[in-house]
């Protein structure tokens, strides 16, 4: 009967040797890979069998459910449907035990947890040890960072200088250092090495110079710099000033010349316009009426003058004077003033001869005298000539 406690337990040791040969290895947990570079996923398993394996890839992300990336059946290798197609594959094109995976041109997501599982067809094992899980973490370097400085560097005020870089995994730490004219290095609390930011306080002018701020993380590091100029109020005044006064005088200079060009152009304007008016408005000479016909104005004149003489050389108390004006006609005939205390007018009609009245005939032109007709020809003029008063005066 001990004989079979013994068998047993020879059994059990056979099948538990026989359980721990299918097993995979991983050679790190953890792999690192620096953005754009390639990562090697190092894994193998050991068996008795000489059959070939099933082996499985998978990745799990943090954000997303386990796929498969890439499988080995029956000698076939199968790449899945992923972004990680035309960068994965195995180390080794024929599987033996090494089924190791490369990735090329890695990206910050391919970072996961890759887990490989193996399966023989004549090989047992127990749960779990089959399967090789391994961590990728792909390393961003810090991208160029950006430098700024907030506030007003005049002496005695405070500033703050700022260093930020918008990419890098991990995100990276930030140092500030003094480079011109001396060296300086700064530590907290002034800087603040995960923010990036730099306190200067009571500023002076010798705290002038050029400050540069490095953004380092595992993969890399970037750095910009920025240049802190302190100055003096007095200083800043005087620029004020001049920029003030350079203003003024340009916007004076253009003040003037605006007034000038505008003067000369309305001097321009009204001496063209004075000189169109001249030349629209010029009108030739014209020869006096009485330039021409001299000789008839002389003669109407001189008949106009006789019948005023002849008038005046009557004698006062020969006839009544008038209240009348006497008419002094073109031709220069006298027509006697009106009767006397209404009297009966001379009845200037031509006797009757037979019976029948005589017609009357035109009174004979005055010698010395010319005709209507040639006196309006000439240009003659009617005029009026005023009466005489009892007293002789003209009224």
């Amino acid at each position: 009967m001990g004989a079979l406690p013994r068998a047993a337990l020879a059994l059990a040791a056979l099948l538990g040797i026989s359980s721990a040969v299918l097993e995979v290895h991983v050679g790190t947990g953890s792999v690192f890979s620096v953005e754009g570079q390639q990562a090697v996923l190092p894994a193998w398993y050991t068996s008795r069998s000489q059959k070939k394996p099933y082996v499985t890839w998978l990745l799990d992300k943090e954000d997303a459910d386990p796929f498969q990336i890439l499988t080995y059946l029956d000698g076939v290798v199968k790449v899945e449907e992923t972004e990680l197609k035309p960068r994965v594959g195995f180390l080794y094109p024929v599987l033996t035990h090494n089924i190791s995976v490369l990735i090329n041109a890695t990206r910050e997501g391919d970072s996961g947890q890759y887990m490989c599982t193996v399966n023989v067809v004549d090989d047992v094992t127990s749960t779990g040890k089959n399967v090789g899980v391994i961590n990728l973490t792909v390393l961003v370097p810090p991208a160029t960072p950006a430098c700024q400085l907030h506030g007003n560097p005049a002496v005695g005020a405070n500033v703050t200088l700022s260093c930020a870089s918008k990419k890098g995994k991990p995100s990276p730490a930030y140092q500030w250092q003094r480079t011109a004219p001396t060296q300086q290095v700064f530590f907290p609390p002034a800087q603040d090495r995960s923010r990036g930011t730099l306190k200067l306080t009571n500023l002076s002018l010798d705290m002038s110079g050029l400050y540069v701020c490095v953004a380092e993380n595992r993969a890399g590091s970037a750095e910009c710099s920025i240049v802190l100029e302190v100055h003096s109020t007095s200083t800043k005044a005087v620029i004020a000033g001049a920029v003030l006064g350079s203003l003024g005088a340009l916007a004076t200079i253009v003040f003037f010349a605006q007034r000038v060009v505008g003067y000369r152009r309305k001097k321009r304007e009204g001496q063209e316009e004075a000189a169109n008016e001249i030349k629209e408005d010029a009108v030739a000479p014209k020869t006096p009426s009485w330039a021409r016909n001299p000789a008839s104005d002389t003669i109407s004149k001189t008949s106009t003058l006789s019948s005023i003489a002849g008038t005046r050389e009557k004698p006062y108390g020969a006839r009544p004077p008038s209240d009348t004006a006497s008419i002094l006609t073109a031709t220069g005939s006298y027509r006697g003033p009106p009767p006397r205390g209404g009297g009966r007018p001379q009845n200037l009609s031509p006797p009757a001869v037979n019976g029948a009245p005589r017609r009357p005939q035109d009174p004979a032109t005055p010698q010395g005298s010319l005709p209507p007709s040639s006196l309006a020809r000439a240009g003659a003029v009617p005029v009026m000539v005023p009466a005489q008063s009892r007293a002789g005066s003209l009224v």
